[in-house]
């Protein structure tokens, strides 16, 4: 399990040094009793096995939809925002000893059920061997010893995920990993934890999920059982202060109290945009 030779072991010690980033570390506690619900009634009516994680998914995407100045990258000292909102998940290969990454495009335009079979057909690839990005990576990183490696991820953080340049060689897209990552700790059953931003990534939000458990809470003045679920957050001070976490916050608070939003929300954008667009009358033209 993870031995020196691994390749999750091996990009650890490349990457990390002595911590120096400036990052803001957040915890929040809700309701998941409407959350599983909705997950019990999404497997029921398409068939995808939808979990937690692709609900979080789905809501952390809109949350950023919604506040733009965290969906960025920093570019020579400039905030640069991205077209779109990605959004990237980790996972966890067979054998537990080393983890890859699958990246889910226009997260906030996405149905959970929609993230949850993308996000399967490219997790078979990657147990099968049969993604040449993860195929190609892994290679590299095996063949370079640690002080190589360690300036090449750099270079290619650098130039994929500041400059959005792509590097098929290495497999490496661009901006390879998104405006975010996002893992599920809660599936080994720890209640909670938060993410090392891994350097190179150079993404400014990481998402932790931890295990939905049972819990007493007192509403009304009587106490009353639940299931609650804790996601952690760590991020960017760079890129964002205590407004734009509390924006994300009450995003995520939203989604959970009622997480079918997330198709009705996704309907009417869909529709609004077929509308034809309302003429410019004269007078606001000259304007």
């Amino acid at each position: 399990m993870g031995g020196p030779n691994k390749v999750r072991r091996k990009l650890a010690i490349a990457a990390w040094g002595a911590p120096r980033e400036g990052n803001i570390y957040g915890r929040l506690t809700v309701d998941a009793t409407e959350v599983l619900a909705y997950v019990d009634d999404v497997r029921e009516r398409t068939g995808e096995r939808v979990t937690v994680t692709h609900v979080v998914g789905a809501a952390i995407g809109r949350a950023l939809a919604s506040e733009p100045s965290l969906n960025g990258t920093i570019r020579f000292g400039r905030f640069v925002p991205h077209d779109d909102v990605n959004l990237t998940f980790l996972v966890t290969m067979p054998d537990g000893s080393d983890l890859a990454k699958a990246r889910i495009d226009r997260v906030d335009r996405r149905v959970p059920s929609d993230i949850a079979r993308e996000l399967r057909e490219r997790v078979e690839r990657l147990r099968s061997g049969g993604d040449s990005d993860w195929e190609k990576s892994k290679g590299v990183v095996r063949v370079l010893p640690t002080w190589a490696l360690r300036r090449l991820l750099w270079l290619t953080g650098w130039l994929s995920s500041s400059l959005g340049v792509s590097l098929p060689a290495f497999g490496v897209q661009r901006h390879a990993f998104g405006s975010g990552v996002i893992t599920n700790v809660g599936s080994f059953g720890v209640d909670e934890a938060y993410v090392p931003p891994t350097p190179f990534a150079r993404v400014p939000l990481w998402v932790l999920i931890g295990a939905v458990r049972d819990a007493a809470v007192v509403r009304d003045g009587a106490v009353v059982a639940t299931r609650e679920l804790t996601l952690t957050v760590t991020i960017d001070h760079r890129f964002i202060d205590g407004f734009q976490a509390a924006t994300l916050a009450q995003s995520v608070r939203r989604t959970f109290a009622d997480p079918w939003s997330l198709e009705s929300s996704l309907e009417s954008s869909l529709e609004s945009s077929l509308e034809p667009s309302r003429p410019t009358p004269a007078h606001e033209e000259s304007a």
